[in-house]
């Protein structure tokens, strides 16, 4: 069996390590436990054999030992059929090994890692399922695929599969994974990065919407993938996804008429002159194809992404804007990518005319915007000028949430938005404090909370 395992674990290539490691480790361990006592065996003095006298539950204990050794060397064998027609062609196999006999789990994920990592295409999707599904499970789980190297194959995985289904389990399985700051900087050091932005703007809609929720749960809770991604450009195109569709019907509006200018001009002047950063590199979204809000991506066609269904397109377009919310969490220059981008624009307009997720998210977006243009006198002199078509529909869209609305979570950020940008108004514009005053007298404590304080905001400003 040792041979057989050295003979497969030489001539495989891009082998899965760490129960291999393992299970050596152990056996190694075991056979130095016998030796030991094969030792204490041999012929010697009769005082000798006295001090070191060698009972039969020391026979007894060597014997089990060996059998636990035998054992986890045939669970190695068969999980990657070490012996078989076609050696590494690796199968899912949930049997457990003796070294596994205190801590199940770790046998399980070896099995299922093993396998997206070697197994044919079939295995290696419903591998990654379970991979997902245990690490949605529990933190311990998480933290074993981990340690065990899970990361590296379900990003390959992710990255190289051509099935839309077998893309969104790798990326199920990864945002199950990044729920904390230290796991999420193991995927970065992964370089995932460019891989999710990658096939964020070549795939299908339904991969589209896994790798948009795995950038906003990593941008979430990682400052370093935050940074990360605003260096591979993934705010483009997850402004040109939320921006599908959305000025179809208002051909008529001001609003939509510059909407759809900026965004195409805005796209002409990127593709023109950001083909290059300043290191030298050339990001991937670089590559990425924009037409007035519709973005015509690897090779699924325009009409292609107009057939999926509504509810598809919602549902990319919400978890887009959640993305693009935590990107700007707390980063100024995220903020100013957004803006560059006349992403101001298109979420004015899905507060406009959208409502629930969609629409809360894109509100989250501009107060988050708004709050960086507060501590940043450039930003808020560049995306918030009096004359500008996307700051006056921002504010008009604000106002509106924060009259018009009955909604205290939509009404809230609104306010905390118009507070933060006090200082872009004239002092001639009477009506934001007049609304404002009016929020005073709500029957909800924290509107009328929030109210007094984009007022004091105000009168600061003055």
């Amino acid at each position: 069996m040792l041979r057989t395992m050295v003979r497969f674990a030489t001539t495989t290539p891009f082998l899965y390590e760490p129960p291999i490691r393992h299970v050596v480790a152990e056996v190694s361990k075991n056979l130095e436990r016998v030796l030991i006592l094969v030792r204490k065996c041999k012929h010697q003095s009769f005082l000798r054999r006295v001090v070191n006298r060698v009972s039969s539950a020391d026979f007894r204990k060597v014997l089990n030992i060996l059998e636990a050794s035998i054992g986890d060397m045939k669970w190695l064998i068969n999980i990657f059929d070490a012996d078989g027609d076609e050696g590494g062609k690796v199968v899912i196999q949930h049997s457990m090994p003796p070294i596994a006999s205190n801590d199940p789990m770790l046998s399980w994920i070896w099995s299922d890692v093993a396998t997206v990592q070697m197994g044919i295409v079939d295995d290696r999707c419903e591998a990654a399922k379970e991979l997902a599904s245990l690490a949605k499970d529990n933190d311990r789980n998480k933290k074993i695929i981990v340690e065990e190297g899970g990361v590296p194959p379900i990003l390959k995985l992710f990255k190289e599969s051509t099935l839309p289904e077998v893309q969104i389990e790798a990326a199920t399985a990864l945002y199950h994974l990044a729920n904390n700051r230290e796991r999420v900087r193991t995927i970065v050091n992964e370089l995932a990065i460019p891989i999710i932005v990658q096939v964020l703007g070549d795939s299908s809609m339904g991969v589209q919407i896994q790798a948009a929720s795995l950038v906003a749960r990593m941008a979430e809770h990682d400052p370093v993938a935050q940074e990360c991604f605003a260096r591979e450009n993934v705010i483009r195109p997850l402004v040109t996804l939320l921006s599908f569709e959305t000025f179809v019907d208002d051909h008529t509006g001001q609003l939509s008429k510059q909407s759809i200018h900026s965004i195409v001009k805005i796209n002409k002047e990127i593709e023109k002159n950001s083909l290059f950063k300043s290191n030298g590199t050339r990001p991937l979204a670089n590559s990425y194809k924009h037409m007035e809000g519709i973005s015509r991506v690897g090779h699924y066609s325009k009409k292609e992404r107009e057939n999926e269904s509504p509810e598809i397109k919602l549902e990319l377009k919400i978890c887009c804007a959640r993305a693009l919310w935590m990107l700007a969490t707390g980063s100024v220059s995220n903020s100013r990518k957004l803006t560059e981008t006349k992403g101001l624009l298109c979420l004015a307009k899905i507060v406009e005319k959208d409502q629930g997720g969609l629409q809360f998210n894109c509100l989250m977006t501009i107060m988050e915007i708004a709050i960086a243009a507060e501590s940043n006198a450039d930003l808020r002199c560049a995306a918030f000028k009096t004359n500008s078509p996307a700051a006056k529909a921002v504010v008009d869209q604000l106002l509106r949430v924060i009259e018009e609305l009955d909604n205290p979570s939509l009404q809230i950020p609104a306010i905390k938005s118009i507070g933060s940008l006090a200082r872009t108004f004239p002092a001639r514009e009477t009506r934001v404090i007049g609304s404002l005053v009016t929020r005073l007298s709500h029957r909800n404590l924290d509107i009328a909370a929030e109210a007094a304080i984009a007022l004091a905001d105000e009168i600061i400003k003055e």
